[in-house]
């Protein structure tokens, strides 16, 4: 019998269990699926020798995490750093350009360049305590509340209709709009911006790296370290009920609120059960795939350098995509997020070809086909794109969330992404990984910190779950560690 197991092999479940097992504890992880990597996974979609990664792509928080720091990520996985870090295309064959270097950035910028330096530099200068602030549950006080201040005063600013009044051009807030646009939420709101800017600073810091190989090289590390500290890792193991599972101390559950409802059954009290039902579920997306004959033929320069590039024009075009989304609808213009591996990494496809990563998106439950739209607007700033189509592949929202259940409706986010989303991660709670079935504990997306590779709500439950079951302390994460 093990003492501990994790259900979902993710990367936050895998967190979990690399934590138990350097612990000196006994781990076993179960996972649906055939491989493991949940949003980590890279495959063969269409054609030999072209690899896709499934879901993630580019990995802001692979440097920045502070999981993935102590657990010496960049040592273990390559990890390529592209000088700029995205950028956000502009008709007219203009883009906003966003680089490692801030002065760079904001040269490039013009006329607001000044003005958009002095909203980041900040945030720049204080990543590390920025980041202990947003990778953590909010309701604490922070290591740095100074940085909490500034962060929260620009995420104000930022994310209501004061978000211009910096600004005289359209490159700068097209920038910003761009990446706050990662969260699938209303423009402007605290939760877009919030995320917005933290993903900016990191851009400005450390990069947003691209695995060598696909992002599954990330479960490929993690998995290693597990097996490497005795604990196994089981697959094409669905567990329907908490009853399922061998008996042990502590349990650890990459699921969303609505799967662990399901699996503890009436084990769990009445207001918790509650809480858990009113949970709420994001907007989906729709995800395309491309083998390109050749790279993306953007007419503005410098996008072909981007590892990403946020595809939909002008703040406000962005906004009304995105509201659009929120209101139910499929936008026409829709905000399309691409990344471009094989321009990085030359193992995702043979010489001359390219594969390209993308999504929009999409309502709740959506079973449109968003390639002709996503096509169009990548045709719109990259006149030719069309012509170098080898062959794509769709995913809609329906069957992205019966690609991995943790996705209702299509929301790889797992909850709604706005302030009272943020709170609510899966209920109000100073402690919200903990459930009140002794032993079992909560350590996916729908826990604080939320979405993102980033490792964190694994690292959270597994330091309460060493605590409460076992008495123990976060063991070393680093290659020289235990």
């Amino acid at each position: 019998m093990p003492d501990v197991n994790v259900v979902g092999a993710g990367p936050n479940g895998l967190a979990a269990a690399a934590i138990m097992a350097r612990a000196g504890l006994s781990v076993e992880v179960f996972e649906a699926a055939r491989s493991i990597g949940g949003g980590t996974r890279t495959t063969e979609l269409m054609q030999p020798g072209h690899f896709h990664d499934v879901c993630s792509a580019v990995h802001p928080m692979a440097l920045a995490s502070p999981f993935f720091r102590a657990f010496e990520l960049a040592r273990r996985v390559d990890l390529v750093t592209p000088e700029l870090s995205y950028a956000s295309p502009l008709d007219g064959g203009r883009a906003a350009l966003a680089y490692r270097s801030l002065d760079r950035t904001a040269f490039e910028l013009g006329k607001d360049g000044a003005a958009y330096r002095h909203l980041m530099a900040p945030l720049v200068a204080r990543t590390a305590d920025i980041m202990d602030f947003t990778q953590n549950q909010l309701l604490r006080i922070p290591r740095n509340p100074v940085a909490a201040g500034i962060f929260g005063a620009r995420t104000a600013e930022q994310g209501s209709l004061l978000w211009n009044l910096r600004f005289r051009e359209d490159k700068a807030p097209a920038l910003l709009s761009g990446v706050a646009a990662h969260a699938i939420s209303h423009q402007p709101s605290l939760a877009a911006s919030g995320a917005g800017l933290m993903l900016g600073a990191l851009g400005h810091s450390g990069g947003w790296p691209i695995p060598v190989g696909g992002s599954a090289a990330i479960a490929a590390a993690l998995a290693q370290d597990i097996r490497d500290h005795g604990g196994l890792i089981h697959t094409d193991t669905p567990v329907d009920r908490l009853t399922d599972l061998p008996a042990a101390r502590a349990s650890l559950l990459n699921l969303s609120p609505r799967g662990f409802a399901g699996m503890a059954g009436d084990a769990l009290p009445h207001r918790y059960r509650s809480s858990l039902e009113s949970f709420r579920y994001g907007n989906g997306s729709c995800k395309v795939d491309f083998i390109l004959s050749g790279p993306v033929p953007w007419e503005a320069a410098g996008l072909a350098d981007a590892g990403t590039v946020h595809v939909g024009g002008t703040r406000e075009e962005l906004a009304r995509s995105e509201n659009e989304v929120t209101a139910g609808r499929h936008p026409e213009r829709p905000y399309v997020l691409v990344a471009q591996p094989s321009r990085f990494d030359a193992t995702r496809a043979p010489a001359g070809r390219h594969t390209l990563w993308t999504y929009c998106h999409v309502p709740a439950g959506s079973t449109k086909d968003m390639t002709e739209a996503v096509t169009a607007q990548l045709e719109r700033f990259a006149p030719g794109f069309r012509d170098l189509i080898v062959e794509s592949n769709t995913v809609t929202a329906a069957e992205l969330a019966r690609y991995n259940r943790n996705y209702i409706g299509g929301d790889f986010s797992v909850g709604t992404m706005d302030l009272r989303g943020l709170i609510q991660r899966p209920v109000v709670s100073p402690v919200p990984w903990r459930t009140p079935l002794p032993g079992v504990y909560l350590c996916s997306s729908a826990t604080p910190p939320g979405p993102g590779v980033t490792g964190m709500p694994g690292m959270h439950a597994a330091k309460y779950a060493l605590k409460d079951m076992f008495g123990l302390g976060l063991p070393a994460l680093g290659l020289g560690g235990s």
